[in-house]
Parts: C-alpha cells; structure tokens; sequence
C-alpha cells in the first residue's frame, strides 16, 4: 500500500517579498474547486490572519470549503488567502502610550507599515495572480482583531466585509474605542461588520479591561453613525471563550453576511 502513497494537497504556499516589511512574507493559498488558471469565474478572497500551518490556515479552509459545497451553498466559492506570521505583536498593534504594554511588547506599534503591506502589495500581487473580484473579507482575532478593527476605522475600503471576533480592544488601553469615524461617516460603499466575542471577562494587565464590554463598544461605535451601508452583527457566544471562539464565530460570520435568499 505505501507505494500508492502520495502526499494529500490542501493548497499552495509562496513567498512574497515584501519591500515595505523588508523580509519575505509566506503566504498559504486555497483555491476554490473548479479554479482553472485562465478561467472567467472571478472569486472573492478572504484574507486570513494568523494564516499559518500551524495557526488557522487548516481549519479555517475546512470551514469554507464546507460552506462552498453546493449542498450546503452558505458561501460563494472563494479564495483564502493565508497570511503566516512573522511576529504579530509588532504586526497587529499601533504604537501604546502605556508603559506596561511598551514593557510587555517591546516590540509591538507597527501595524501601520503592515496595513500599508496588505494595502500597496499583498492585495495588488493576489489580484495580479488569480482571478478575483471585488469582494474582500478580512478575519482577524485578538490581536489580529484588534488590526482589523483599526482597519475598518482607518482605511474602511480596504475590505468590504470585516470579522473581528475577540478583538484585543485592551490595547493602549482601549484608544481604538476614541478614533475618530470620518471615514467611515463619508462611506457610500456597502460594508458588512461582523464582531464576536466569547465568555472571555478581564484582560491583562494592571488596567484590566472587559473584553465582552469592549466588544460592544466598538460595535456600538459603529452603529451609532446610523449609515444605511454598514451592516453591523453583534454576536456573542457565552459558550464560548478566547481560545475556542473561531470556528463558531466565522460559521456564524459567513451566514450573516450571506443570508439564504
């Protein structure tokens, strides 16, 4: 038997090198079945953070697989396109004013040089590479959350569908929760938000924050600029906490943002 054997392919993995970050970037890619190079169908993309191997690539793929079987037909098939981290607190945060997070993430403010990343040569180079369309989803949790929501507050049309699920508001503690919302006011685009958040209480720190309570604050934030184009989904899974929310919380994502017509 172990000469039939032969390895089973979930996706592909590239490099890309990105002059922004100065390094190589991986990038873990899932194409949709019936991808054929060249074909008309365009596809949209779902940018996934923490996209390694060994992070949520797998079972994130596995979920959108499912959702785009067409008995099941919750999902229009789409791309994944994995973002493997390099290190995500230096990735995932703005500069803190607070001492304990500069001594905790030495590291960490930089979000603003990979935003500009995802902005100026990841999303140019996948839509160069494979056959996509105007739809884009970002998920991001926890600190990854975090990011996306300080996307969805800076450069709103970076994405037009967001799942931030148990985003790390805590951060700076809680300066994302007093950006200012121009941009979002001036917004005529439709954008669909999508924000989850377990059984998940105090946060780190001396300054502890409540996640749930964070949670609802950014999405208030957002639904307080009263705008007919954003869609804005509150979910919050008691069941649930920080470590195991993802799956329930994307499965629920994916059905808000395609209700059965």
């Amino acid at each position: 038997a172990q000469n039939n054997e032969k390895p089973f392919i979930l996706g592909a993995t590239i490099t890309l090198h990105s002059n922004i970050l100065i390094e190589d970037r991986i990038l873990n890619i899932y194409l949709p079945d019936g991808y054929k190079k060249g074909d008309t169908t365009r596809y949209p993309v779902i940018y996934l953070l923490d996209g390694s191997a060994d992070e949520d690539f797998i079972h994130v793929v596995g979920l959108v697989q499912f959702d785009n079987f067409n008995w099941v037909n919750r999902l229009p098939k789409s791309i994944v396109i994995g973002i493997a981290n390099v290190d995500r607190q230096r990735d995932f945060t703005y500069p803190s004013k607070q001492e304990e997070d500069i001594k905790n993430v030495p590291k960490g403010g930089h979000s603003e040089k990979f935003i500009s990343f995802l902005e100026k040569e990841l999303q140019p180079f996948i839509n160069k590479q494979y056959a996509t369309n105007q739809t884009k989803t970002i998920i991001g949790e926890s600190l990854g959350g975090l990011l996306a929501a300080e996307i969805l507050l800076k450069k709103p049309l970076l994405f037009n569908k967001y799942i931030i699920i148990s985003p790390s508001i805590w951060w700076d503690n809680g300066s994302l929760l007093n950006a200012p919302t121009e941009l979002l006011k001036a917004l005529s685009a439709p954008l669909d938000v999508y924000i989850g958040v377990g059984k998940e209480g105090l946060t780190p720190g001396r300054n502890p924050r409540v996640m749930e309570v964070d949670a609802n604050l950014l999405a208030e934030k957002i639904t307080l600029l009263n705008k007919k184009n954003i869609n804005v989904h509150l979910d919050y899974l008691p069941e649930e906490n920080h470590a195991t929310i993802s799956h329930q919380a994307i499965s629920n994502a994916f059905k808000l943002f395609y209700p059965k017509k």
